[in-house]
């Protein structure tokens, strides 16, 4: 299985995202955040890829989520966890 890129993710580098986390069955979801991503990058031990909203909060995706994406909309499904992770711009006006 290919592993999540980080090029194709730095996109989203200080760009508004609206941020949602679903689990598998559509049942359970927190609600949506906005946020600006400041960063993108592989933790340490380069097993998921973390979008820094600072300097030291971030939300981390399994780099081996199966991955869905457009020029507007990122989103990463993990397998093992059933939970999937999107990121879509927000329109600013």
């Amino acid at each position: 299985m290919e592993l999540i890129n980080l090029e194709d993710v730095k996109k989203f580098t200080g760009v508004p995202v609206e941020i949602f986390i679903q689990d598998e069955q559509a049942g359970d979801q927190a609600a949506s955040v906005k946020k600006t991503i400041k960063k993108v990058q592989y933790c340490p031990d380069h097993t998921h890829i973390r979008f820094y909203f600072d300097d030291f909060y971030f939300l981390a995706v399994p780099l081996t989520s199966k991955i869905n994406e457009s020029d507007e909309m990122w989103s990463a499904f993990d397998v093992d966890s059933g939970l999937t992770y999107q990121l879509k711009k927000v329109q600013v006006f």
